[in-house]
């Protein structure tokens, strides 16, 4: 059975604030509401979706403002990693989105890790692009750089 809510926030996948969406009642009752992202729509909140909307289309624009901007920071920019790799050449573990995220924290630029458009995680060095879907669907992309660190096999001296 769907239920019909009024978003007060974005919820992904799902709507905008100030939305009216049909979903599954659990979904409603075990997700939307508790977390106190929608209301259950009737006429008192329907009233209140004209003043979500208008909430909405505003940040939305700041939102895209800011985004714009960032993806001109970020907009054919290369970062470096390096990581470990056996004698062969192969990786030790992969490069997430995490780890991009992280990279792009050292830059002083803040990107969310659901904002890396990664299909898999990266398990071979050399260079990569990767996209980023930043907020109101702006895209940027940048390239990675994979650097291979080859473990030294250390001897410990005087022993």
């Amino acid at each position: 059975m769907k239920q019909k809510l009024l978003l007060l926030q974005d919820v992904e996948d799902l709507g905008k604030q100030g939305e009216v969406v049909s979903v599954k009642a659990g979904y409603a009752r075990n997700f939307i509401i508790p977390q106190k992202k929608g209301v259950i729509a009737d006429s008192g909140t329907l009233r209140m979706q004209e003043k979500l909307q208008k909430e909405r289309a505003i940040r939305a624009e700041k939102d895209k403002q800011d985004a714009e901007v960032m993806a001109q920071m970020i907009q054919g920019k290369t970062l470096s990693i390096d990581v470990k790799v056996d004698p062969e050449g192969k990786m030790y573990g992969s490069v997430s989105t995490k780890d991009i995220a992280d990279l792009w924290m050292q830059e002083n630029i803040i990107v969310d890790k659901k904002q890396v458009q990664l299909k898999h995680a990266i398990k071979e060095t050399g260079v990569h692009e990767i996209a980023l879907k930043l907020k109101e669907g702006v895209m940027a992309s940048f390239h990675l750089k994979v650097i291979p660190q080859v473990k030294q096999e250390s001897k410990k001296e005087g022993e």
